[in-house]
């Protein structure tokens, strides 16, 4: 199931389903709702919201912050009051936990999950989405992995695609070009066409308490000393 500490499960899917919807280029399917769970998407903001409003509501099929309500939504984090501001809002009289998510929901009423907000990249031309536009990359067979990562430009963020290659491959020019063709190609204009640039990486640092969750920031760092 998708959910997170502060709330778990959230939605949950079938394994028929994920078979079925893998090819997507869109996000991750997470699926419905769990049963006595409110999920919303809202406008993406990085500041406290102390109550929703109309307003602050998208129309399904636009991508943005993933909201839940429900019985087991955490109220608070423990003399975290910065991040329990952040975090926690009210939505029509009832606590309610912002994920830290983007996703949006489709015509069927499934949730896709798009990535962190925190891992999006805000370039000059607006803000480009971690997993939809790596799954684009990812398609490359000689691709293990991807992470989109933002830095420093001229004007705002300029994208920057870190690529960890399957054992047995190699970085070269031509393989480079062989994935930007990806993002050009991209037909669910996800904005991986916006990718121009292309730095390989020898094995990403991840999260020590997972292992497997891509360090991104740590990546940031890097690709910007390149």
């Amino acid at each position: 199931p998708y959910g997170a500490t502060e709330a778990l499960p959230v939605c949950n899917i079938g394994s028929r389903d994920v078979l079925s919807l893998v090819e997507s280029r869109t996000g991750i399917c997470v699926g419905t709702p769990a049963p006595g769970i409110d999920v919303a998407i809202i406008g993406i903001r990085d500041t406290p919201i102390e109550t929703l409003s109309d307003s602050d509501f998208v129309e399904r099929g636009t991508l943005g912050e993933i909201v839940v309500r429900g019985a087991n939504v955490t109220h608070a984090y423990h003399g975290r009051d910065g991040a329990t501001r952040l975090a926690k809002t009210s939505w029509g009289g009832r606590l309610a936990h912002r994920m830290g998510d983007l996703g949006w929901f489709d015509a069927a009423g499934r949730l896709w999950f798009a990535g962190r907000k925190a891992h999006r990249v805000e370039t000059n031309s607006g803000p480009l989405f971690s997993v939809p536009i790596e799954e684009v990359f990812n398609a490359h067979p000689r691709v293990l992995r991807t992470a989109l990562v933002g830095v420093p430009g001229a004007n705002g963020k300029e994208p920057v695609l870190c690529v960890e290659l399957e054992p047995d491959a190699r970085p070269s020019e031509f393989l480079t070009q062989e994935i930007l063709a990806l993002g050009a190609a991209d037909p669910e204009h996800t904005g991986a066409q916006q990718v121009q640039r292309v730095l390989y990486h020898p094995g990403f640092p991840v999260d020590i308490r997972h292992n497997s969750k891509i360090n991104r920031e740590a990546l940031a760092v890097w690709a910007t000393r390149r």
